[in-house]
């Protein structure tokens, strides 16, 4: 299958979309609603601040983000400015290539350590995605194409800082939980944990309110990180209404909660559904990584987060990397496959 961005060089005067593209027929369905003008943010420099009770405001502040949104920005990271439009400069570099380069790095398996591609699984996707991928593994090893010039170094630079940023998050939300601040990142296998970044290319579409970047889904990670170049469309489910996510700081970071854990939550941190809608203007380009243990782990309810009697494991023990080809070898569909799970 072709990109999206090869569809539109073969057909720069295209102004309705193949049909193997229409998500939908009801140009409603893909709006939202703009009631809410913020979403909660957390200052990551004060998760270790010297004052205790500054210290314990943000942790409190950082676990009902969690816990009511799954959903937040991260500002004052530590992660320079320069360096972030960097990523997002090189991404589009890659992206600029020729279908010939570019298909060098086109992968077969779900872990191939470097992954470009079309739509979400092209093979099982009843609707082609607007939605061209490069799919690389920053962690525990770290891989990337050669080229564009520099984008080597400049992701090997970024996955470093936001491990860190990681990290400091982990450690606060395990304290959030009432646990230890290193019991999740212990019990987990952190250190050698899995760090697994997608480059999301959304061109400009011909008929937004048909096609659909990514339908509504969830991560399979513990969460994940998220940067783009500025251009709205990502959406999230909030209080069972969608809403659009804009005015968000500059410089900041968003972070959402993924399968994992809510699952090693024992359901208290829910993963957030979202989706990627287009417009038909500007093209959007999202760097996500998806923070996860190693891929040998078997993630199950922590154990200081259960009781047999008033609150049972509601989630049945499963390895990460099963997990994650349960969802990437099938159709992403809602919180589908975090149900399969269900105990």
């Amino acid at each position: 299958m072709n990109s999206v961005k090869a569809l539109l060089t073969e057909s720069p005067d295209l102004k309705t979309i193949p049909s193997i593209y229409a998500y939908s027929s009801n140009s409603k369905e893909l709006v939202a609603l703009d009631t809410y003008d913020s979403i909660p943010t957390i200052d990551f420099s004060l998760l270790t601040c010297d004052d205790p009770v500054i210290r314990f405001q943000v942790i409190q502040d950082l676990g009902n983000a969690c816990n009511d949104w799954g959903f937040f920005q991260v500002i004052n990271h530590g992660v320079p400015e320069t360096l972030m439009k960097m990523v997002i400069e090189k991404s589009h570099g890659f992206f600029n290539l020729t279908e010939k380069e570019k298909k060098d790095f086109e992968g077969k398996d779900v872990f191939d350590p470097i992954k470009y591609g079309t739509s979400f699984n092209n093979k099982k996707d009843e609707v082609i995605y607007w939605r061209d991928y490069l799919k690389i593994n920053l962690h525990p090893e770290f891989h990337c194409p050669n080229k564009p010039l520099g984008l080597r170094e400049v992701f090997f630079e970024y996955s470093k800082r936001a491990r860190e940023v990681a990290n400091g998050l982990l450690s606060g939300i395990s304290t959030s939980l009432g646990l230890d601040q290193t019991y999740v990142k212990k019990a987990l296998n952190l250190d050698t944990g899995s760090q697994m970044c997608v480059i999301n290319l959304y061109p400009p579409c011909p008929q937004p309110e048909l096609a659909i970047g990514l339908p509504p889904h969830s991560d399979y990670g513990l969460f994940t990180l998220l940067i783009n170049n500025g251009v709205g469309g990502l959406q999230i489910k909030h209080k069972g209404k969608w809403i659009n996510i804009h005015n968000t700081l500059p410089n900041s970071l968003l972070i959402n909660t993924g399968d994992q854990l809510e699952v090693f939550s024992n359901g208290k941190y829910k993963s957030v559904e979202h989706r990627a809608v287009l417009n038909n203007v500007v093209t959007k380009i999202s760097v996500v990584i998806a923070y996860g243990p190693t891929l040998d782990t078997v993630v199950a309810p922590a154990d200081k987060l259960m009781d047999e009697e008033r609150c049972p494991a509601a989630y049945a023990p499963m390895k990460y990397k099963d997990y994650i080809e349960m969802q990437q070898r099938g159709q992403l569909v809602r919180k589908s496959c975090l149900e399969r799970v269900r105990a």
